[in-house]
């Protein structure tokens, strides 16, 4: 039988929880105890806890730490953890992996293991290496981060009509570069241009700054004048409404919506790239003829630079660090089973379109967006070569250390799904 690790089911193309051959699901859902130790600032989550309870549990003992994981708050820490887990203060901190300084696992033998136990190498790979692969971990302890009692966020949407090229382009070589407190993401969709029911591009600049409105206009009106910033559109909050702004929740509603693990059930395909120089305005015009060709198109680009730059692409095997200009996720959304077909077509499309702009050799992909049209294996089954084909895209030359760890640590190949890392041994 082939074993399943799930925390929160969030995977994005299934792969723990779906199989063509008989699987056992391992749910760690029930494993969701946080415990945050707020005079050494760190914490021990359970793999089945949600960022969004991570942030409530948090909150309630400090205004002043925060924790840089993903937006989406019913994500499961088990997979977004070890596959990386970034969010919106990963230029100030970099990714939720890089925060990790112990954990609980489970190896192939049954032993519990802590993070001397279990030895470097393995407490390496599960920091961005994907966890299912090397066993199942049961807890981590991660170093919380310091944030300030206020922060300030903005969200200023701009259509094609009004700039939005220039703007996107110029974005490119700013957002990069600025401080490491303000991170300005681009989320793009379709709307309503008219009454006629013309269709135009948006692109909403979505932003987070670990500072005050004051300096943050000063800033703005120094680094990106262009986008017109103005005190009347921030607002001050704390760190934790931020994570509800981010959301779309109401900033002084209840912070126990953090705690709703309900998830959307919507048909839904990604795929991620990453980009090392601004894509030409004759690039970007033809995004925004693909875009609208569909109806709930999302592309989003998430800047880089920072403490992301910091960090040794070595240091853990999330190797996108220095040199990544942002990173783009591709969204197609649709509501029944018989759009299936049109919209994988779609989203497959833009991606083939976008490969002159984006790295090559590798072309690079972000883990915890899985996509297995890069490739897969028949139930995990690959050879060395053969996972190189998405393994060499998620983690370009890290690869080769986390294959030397699977066939160190679990050389029967036990732990596997489709995109899983192989074992020399089992090969």
């Amino acid at each position: 039988m082939q074993i399943k690790i799930r925390s929160g089911g969030h995977d994005y193309d299934g792969l723990s929880y779906l199989s063509d051959v008989p699987f056992v699901i391992v749910d760690l859902n029930n494993l969701r105890s946080i415990t945050v130790d707020v005079q050494n600032e760190t914490a021990w989550i359970q793999s089945g806890a949600t960022i969004g309870e991570v942030y409530y549990n948090v909150a309630a003992k400090s205004r002043t730490l925060g924790f840089p994981a993903g937006v989406c708050p019913t994500v499961g820490v088990g997979g977004h953890f070890s596959g990386g887990g970034y969010g919106t203060l990963l230029r100030s901190y970099g990714l939720a992996a890089d925060q990790v300084i112990d954990a609980r696992i489970v190896n192939v033998d049954g032993k519990i293991l802590d993070k001397e136990s279990m030895g470097e190498d393995l407490f390496w790979v599960i920091r961005g290496g994907g966890g299912a692969s090397f066993g199942v971990v049961l807890s981590w302890k991660v170093k919380l981060v310091p944030v300030p009692p206020t922060v300030t966020v903005f969200t200023i949407a701009k259509t094609l009509q009004q700039g939005v090229t220039e703007l996107v382009h110029k974005w490119q070589d700013v957002a990069y570069n600025l401080p490491k407190e303000l991170f300005i993401r681009v989320i793009f969709d379709v709307i309503n241009a008219n009454d006629n029911g013309d269709k135009t591009v948006q692109a909403a600049f979505n932003s987070i700054y670990l500072g005050s409105v004051e300096n943050l206009v000063s800033l703005m009106n120094t680094r990106f004048p262009e986008l017109g910033l103005e005190s009347k559109d921030c607002t001050e909050m704390s760190w934790v409404q931020s994570t509800l702004y981010f959301n779309g929740f109401p900033v002084n509603g209840p912070l126990e919506i953090l705690l709703d693990r309900t998830q959307a059930k919507r048909f839904y395909k990604a795929k991620s790239d990453y980009v090392k120089v601004p894509i030409p305005t004759v690039g970007l015009e033809g995004i925004w003829k693909r875009l609208l060709e569909e109806d709930q198109p999302v592309v989003i680009f998430s800047p880089y630079g920072g403490k992301m730059s910091e960090i040794s692409e070595s240091a853990t095997p999330f190797p996108h660090r220095e040199g990544n200009l942002y990173k783009i996720q591709y969204l197609a959304y649709w509501e029944g089973l018989e759009e299936t077909a049109k919209q994988l077509s779609w989203i497959r499309k833009l991606y083939r379109y976008m490969a002159p702009f984006v790295s090559k050799n590798p072309r690079q992909a972000y883990l915890n967006y899985r996509d297995v049209d890069i490739g897969q294996s028949k139930n995990g089954t690959a050879t060395y070569l053969q996972g190189k084909v998405w393994g060499g895209k998620y983690f370009k030359n890290n690869y080769d250390r986390l294959v030397h760890v699977k066939t160190k640590v679990d050389p029967e190949n036990f732990f596997r799904n489709e995109q899983s890392i192989p074992s020399v041994a089992n090969a």
